[in-house]
């Protein structure tokens, strides 16, 4: 019997319906990977490379303008060909960044009758728990369960959030934001900008911070964490634990991003490679599913106000281009990228494709 030969929109929705996500699987003690989650041939679960992403320091950035001068160098070169780095000395407490991931363990560890509550695809909710956003679209279901939460522009009220998550919440994403900004302007002034022009852009109007878990697999080669994509939006600040299993495609290969104690990672999305005209470019990655685990990750996505008075056009920067480096992408409005992006769900290919020129 083929994989085509089951009714698997009738399993994705039976799965879907339990509102437990694979953690439920987990808790059911399965020993095989159901069908919905079996990738087309095994992941190679292997990591043999030598080259490791590149970690900037941020200790003195504000203070000292030689340093600032030598990050800013480096966070170009950083995004202009691994598209990923990871930071030190980025000014989050480590107690703080502990606390998240706490506050993530506890929010799935809660009995799955208070966790079913929270589990909604209406993404207009202030929260929002469930197993894969795109599970009716994408090819193949991640062994993931995530919960997320918009914090900018309109941050919930406390009493708005899961107990578990409740406070650090609040705090994190505050800390994360200021992080963020000072990102962007490290990377404007690295493009030769002003150092708000990524800013007044619009590259910080909503900011979402997610968390996800993975719990161990029984046949993490059979399945994948998360599918091979690029991110969306502009920038993305991950916290991810010690188990790892995060991958990076650079120079064609897949390359370990190995967790470094206390530094977070740091991503440009596809609408920043879209407005850096290929500046800076938005990696493929991955997440490989794991025996050990469960595996907690925070991802903080900046992404662009989708309410309608905002639909500002997003395009390449002008001051980038020139008539040896054209425009490579047509404009195009966060909402429609973003529609475009998540209709089509996570299936390897990247967005960008769609709005080349």
């Amino acid at each position: 019997m083929g994989v085509l030969s089951y009714d698997r929109k009738a399993e994705l929705t039976e799965f879907d319906e339990t509102k437990t996500g694979v953690k439920g699987l987990v808790d059911a003690e399965v020993t095989e990977v159901p069908r919905i989650f079996l990738l087309p041939s095994p992941e190679n679960l292997n990591s043999d490379q030598d080259v490791s992403l590149p970690t900037i320091d941020l200790k003195g950035i504000h203070e000292d303008p030689i340093r600032r001068k030598q990050a800013m160098e480096e966070v170009k070169d950083a995004l202009g060909s691994w598209g990923f780095f990871q930071i030190v000395n980025h000014g989050i407490p480590v107690e703080v960044l502990e606390e998240m991931k706490k506050g993530v363990l506890a929010f799935f560890e809660q009995d799955s009758e208070v966790r079913k509550e929270w589990y909604t695809r209406d993404y207009s909710r202030k929260v929002v728990y469930n197993s894969n956003f795109d599970l009716y679209s994408a090819p193949v279901a991640n062994w993931r369960d995530s919960v997320m939460c918009t914090v900018y522009p309109n941050p919930p009220q406390p009493d708005e959030l899961p107990p578990p998550c409740r406070d650090i919440l609040l705090e994190y994403s505050s800390k994360v934001m200021k992080l963020g900004c000072s990102i962007l302007e490290l990377m404007s002034e690295s493009l030769g900008l002003a150092p708000n022009h990524l800013l007044d852009m619009g590259c910080v109007e909503e900011i979402q911070v997610t968390g996800h878990y993975y719990p161990p697999c029984p046949q993490p080669e059979l399945t994948i964490g998360t599918t091979e994509h690029t991110d969306a939006g502009f920038i993305t600040i991950l916290q991810q634990d010690d188990i790892g299993g995060l991958k990076v495609f650079y120079q064609n290969q897949w390359t370990d991003v190995r967790p470094i104690p206390g530094a977070l990672v740091v991503n440009a999305g596809d609408l920043l490679q879209l407005v850096t005209n290929d500046k800076f470019v938005s990696a493929r990655h991955k997440v490989i599913a794991n025996k050990d685990g469960p595996r907690i990750s925070v991802a903080s996505f900046f992404l662009a106000n989708l309410k309608p008075q905002q639909l500002k056009v997003l395009e390449p920067i002008k001051e980038l281009l020139s008539e040896d480096d054209p425009a490579k992408y047509r404009g195009t409005t966060a909402k429609e990228y973003l529609n475009y992006f998540y209709t089509k769900g996570l299936d390897t290919t990247s967005a960008l494709l769609h709005f080349k020129k």
